[in-house]
């Protein structure tokens, strides 16, 4: 029933962190050299997991739309936000307008001189612009896609359910090893946008986005790092980023954008020399101060099936 073979790391991945939960929760004596490594290797995985919600929203991983449908409410109780809400912020507003005033995630919202500062805030800053965005689609598409509204009502109380009924067996457990994991997985697949796009430019055909090319980084968020080549063709199934990406990106992208390394791409940009800059060295040049501009979803019979992880 897989789409594409690769996806068994895939499942693999998203049992592995329901069985680090499990551990977590089932385990009364663990000492604190066993449990805080199983607590991090769970965050970890909710965040692997998160980025695994976002290929799915562009490329469905079974062939099957039922399928499908059970595996993003699965993936909705990891990542800890209904899967079929992505569509809005991310295929529907940062794709269609990236780092534009209808991108809700454009980094330009943080504007401090700490670029530490930035990356930090960048999360809180944004959330609520993502949240109004989502509220505003959902309540669109109970009118005009019903289905897709169904799909992310049954992911929204599954989460709803499955969380409450935590809470009431252990609320401490519930909060340290459910609540906190999906909170860093948020907070992660969020964050690594104002990596991927701060100080690149958005109206060239390949410095608009910065890439994270690392093998180990690749191999461990589904070839997440390749995000020019991802921003050109969305539906280009995670496995085939890298081939595409040495094909069709990286014999013209600036060579700052294509970083070996995203632990010392953060220590540059975060630590020493902690500035913030354009891809090429020069001075930053951020947008105007502007209000989130509304984008409107296309029209019913122009949108795709955006509940079965079709690119919207």
């Amino acid at each position: 029933m897989l789409r594409e073979s690769a996806d068994i790391r895939t499942l693999a991945f998203v049992a592995t962190y329901f069985v680090l939960v499990a551990v977590l929760w089932l385990s009364e004596s663990l000492s604190l050299g066993v449990a805080v490594p199983l607590f991090l290797a769970t965050c970890a995985f909710s965040w692997f997991c998160a980025v695994i919600t976002h290929n799915t929203i562009h490329c469905a991983v079974f062939s099957n739309r039922t399928a499908n449908r059970v595996f993003q409410v699965v993936l909705t109780l990891t990542y800890g936000h209904p899967v079929s809400s992505y569509v809005s912020g991310h295929n529907l507003s940062h794709h269609r307008y990236t780092q534009k005033d209808r991108d809700v995630m454009r980094t330009s919202k943080v504007r401090g001189s700490n670029n530490l500062l930035n990356v930090l805030l960048f999360f809180p800053t944004i959330s609520g612009a993502i949240m109004k965005s989502d509220v505003a689609f959902a309540r669109q598409m109970r009118l005009q896609r019903p289905r897709w509204f169904r799909q992310f009502t049954i992911e929204a109380g599954v989460l709803i359910a499955v969380t409450l009924t935590l809470f009431i067996i252990d609320w401490q457990k519930a909060l340290l090893y459910w609540v906190v994991p999906h909170i860093w997985a948020a907070w992660g697949i969020i964050t690594i946008n104002y990596l991927q796009h701060d100080g690149c430019d958005e109206d060239s055909e390949y410095n608009h986005s910065r890439n994270f090319v690392g093998r180990i980084f690749g191999w461990w968020t589904f070839n997440n790092g390749f995000h020019t080549i991802h921003h050109m063709h969305p539906k280009l199934h995670w496995s085939k980023l890298r081939e595409a990406h040495e094909r069709e990106v990286a014999p013209h992208i600036h060579p700052n954008l294509d970083c070996p390394s995203i632990a010392g791409y953060a220590f540059r940009a975060f630590i020493r020399p902690g500035k913030r800059v354009q891809y090429d060295g020069s001075p930053i040049q951020l947008a105007p101060v502007m209000d989130d501009r509304t984008w409107v979803p296309p029209r019913r019979d122009a949108m795709p099936d955006v509940s079965l992880g079709a690119e919207a």
